[in-house]
């Protein structure tokens, strides 16, 4: 977008056709209890974390388990970031008071690097907070480099399950 062309006569109403087209990329609110959605959201999951499964060493990861009726009924708001239409990456969180708590987050492989993740970040970030609260697994490297260069602070490992360590992060506002 940035390469185009001045645009002359009327800009407003360019920019609204292109929109109108689904090229440029859009962030919203997944609704779960629509069957499509969930489904959307399920396939990226099992995608997203198996990746991560392979960066930590182990497949005891629970959005790997996960149902398709416990993802519905999670309680979780989620936001989709989507490009064409297509869900390329997602986020969700619970708020609690002051503090958002990131529940998840995931990217499709096929648009790794692309700034998703930090972009859904900006956007659950404009929520009224005090506090935002993140964990995971503490080998996924790029994902400890994302929080960290977003400016979560790493508080304190923890380990569950099978010796599995878990980095947890807070952002204050």
């Amino acid at each position: 977008m940035d390469n185009l062309p001045s645009l002359q006569g009327r800009p407003e109403l360019i920019i609204n056709k292109i929109k109108d087209y689904g090229i440029l990329p859009v962030i919203r609110e997944i609704e779960l209890n629509h069957v499509i959605a969930a489904a959307e959201v399920l396939d990226l999951q099992k995608k997203s974390y198996r990746i991560e499964a392979e960066l930590i060493g182990t497949e005891e990861i629970p959005p790997l388990k996960e149902t398709f009726e416990q993802l519905q009924n999670c309680g979780e708001t989620f936001m989709g970031y989507y490009i064409e239409g297509l869900l390329a990456g997602a986020v969700s969180f619970k708020k609690e008071g002051k503090v958002l708590d990131i529940h998840r987050m995931m990217v499709h492989p096929d648009y790794f690097r692309r700034g998703i993740a930090g972009k859904l970040l900006a956007e659950i970030e404009r929520q009224d907070r005090q506090e935002i609260i993140v964990s995971t697994g503490a080998a996924n490297t790029p994902a400890i480099k994302l929080y960290e260069k977003l400016g979560f602070v790493r508080q304190h490992d923890s380990v569950v399950g099978n010796g599995l360590v878990i980095a947890n992060f807070k952002k204050e506002s």
